[in-house]
């Protein structure tokens, strides 16, 4: 049977029972996901218990978790010690499981990759900060990438963590003085490197999963833009397409951050029997407050160029994903309910 697909935005849309001036929210929610990038370790930082309000059953760091950029490791070290004593992120701490990734600026360069000299000593920093035991295989691959299911009666969900930073080839500078950086052609260079995206290719075949939650630093979608994205390396970005196809992955959703914005991106793969959906959820402590509009194909609704931080709910009866964009005092910002298949 052919199915339908519905794509549904809804501004500050959550269903809602007044009582004098209490809200109550009503929603069915087997499980919570939290997640969110770009925050200054030295800012303010006014989400952690906005998050803890949503009971996430995991919270996810989309990268730039700290900005450190510098060769000192020391002051690397010195960064993440000072984000790990804010107070409102140790309450999360106590509460939530922590994953994440790292993007350029708790690797230590500005749009660095492989390139960096400083990446294997930033690797145990980094993992030091999640506190990831010292003799976890994870101490002595190549890159932070890993991965992690998530048990609850009705099912699970798979989250992979990719990392977007240890092995990804130099950026290629654009040719137009209005342009950053620009698409490789034939092939050349890569984003994950081969080694993992062996690791990927074992971690999504023979996966049973209800839902699995790819987490990239960089946009998946939203290319036109001129910054760091998958569409830097189109032919990684068909590569994972072709991967979700031939492995029949169920029921993906991609998280991104990065870009100071918050915004919804979605596509349709031929033969895929959902939408793709990239969540970007950047902008923790700030955010591009100078944003004027910029061209993004697949993008549904608004940008959200206000600081803020992405909740998916997992509804495991219906199968809906309800995606939300949280802004201060938790008030929805933006929402897309998405309903996936259940074969």
């Amino acid at each position: 049977m052919k199915r339908k697909y519905t794509y549904l935005v809804l501004y500050v849309a959550v269903v809602q029972f007044c009582f004098g001036q209490k809200k109550i929210e009503v929603n069915n929610t087997d499980f919570t996901i939290a997640f969110g990038s770009c925050n200054k370790q030295n800012n303010p930082q006014p989400f952690w218990n906005e998050i803890l309000k949503n009971t996430p059953n995991v919270f996810i760091w989309g990268g730039d978790n700290i900005y450190a950029d510098s060769e000192d490791v020391l002051k690397i070290k010195n960064d993440y010690a000072l984000q790990n004593s804010n107070s409102g992120y140790m309450k999360l701490k106590q509460s939530v499981p922590v994953m994440g990734t790292w993007d350029d600026h708790d690797y230590g360069k500005n749009d660095a990759g492989i390139e960096w000299s400083k990446k294997k000593e930033s690797q145990q920093l980094f993992l030091d900060f999640l506190e990831v035991s010292k003799d976890s295989p994870r101490r002595t691959q190549h890159g932070v990438y890993t991965s992690r299911i998530f048990e609850i009666d009705k099912g699970n969900i798979k989250v992979i963590v990719l990392d977007t930073r240890y092995f990804r080839s130099q950026l290629k500078k654009s040719a137009n003085s209005n342009g950053r950086y620009e698409p490789y052609d034939n092939n050349e260079g890569t984003i994950l490197g081969e080694e993992q995206w062996k690791w990927l290719e074992k971690e999504l075949e023979n996966n049973y999963s209800d839902f699995v939650v790819i987490v990239t630093s960089i946009q998946f979608l939203s290319s036109e833009h001129g910054f760091e994205t998958w569409g830097n390396f189109p032919h990684e970005v068909a590569r994972l397409k072709e991967i979700l196809l031939n492995k029949k992955v169920r029921n993906a959703i991609l998280l991104s951050g990065d870009r100071h914005i918050s915004e919804f991106s979605i596509t349709k793969i031929p033969s895929l029997k959902y939408p793709l959906i990239d969540f970007t959820s950047s902008g923790l402590t700030h955010s591009y407050s100078a944003y004027r509009g910029e061209s993004n194909k697949y993008r549904i609704g608004n940008v959200v160029s206000i600081p803020s931080f992405g909740v998916l709910k997992f509804d495991f009866d219906s199968y809906e994903v309800t995606m939300q964009i949280r802004g201060k005092n938790n008030v929805v910002l933006q929402e897309f309910k998405q309903q996936y298949p259940k074969d």
